[in-house]
């Protein structure tokens, strides 16, 4: 059972994809924030708090490889749990995510949004 209070931060600047997974994210039971863009990405960890965040790579503003490496510079959101949602399927920037501390990269085009809703699930039961 999900908990009603956990809270993901979603960045992604599609809009159909974005609600997309947002629904499903909401469908398990999760807070959602959506961003559009790296910058909002990043102000929006500083601000709302997430437990988790769903990241793209390619972003408006800044690339969800620099929101990534961001976070982790800051003392406030180094230590909240990211997978990498894209469709960008470069062996070089999986091993940067990786690098940077993100918990896995899934490829859009083989992830349905029930399969990143029960990943997020299964990395928070891990977490408590």
């Amino acid at each position: 059972m999900a908990n009603p209070d956990f809270k993901v931060l979603l960045v992604e600047d599609e809009e159909t994809v974005a609600n997309m997974y947002r629904l499903a994210l909401l469908s398990a039971g999760h807070v959602v924030v959506t961003a559009r863009d790296g910058e909002e990405g990043l102000r929006m960890a500083a601000d709302e708090h997430p437990d988790f965040i769903v990241l793209d790579v390619r972003l408006p503003k800044r690339s969800g490889l620099e929101v990534l490496s961001s976070l982790r510079a800051n003392p406030e959101t180094k230590d909240i749990p990211v997978i990498i949602l894209s469709n960008v399927d470069d062996l070089e920037m999986l091993e940067r995510g990786s690098r940077l501390g993100a918990l896995e990269f899934m490829i859009k085009a083989h992830t349905t949004p029930r399969q990143l809703a029960a990943r997020i699930a299964e990395h928070e039961e891990r977490a408590h």
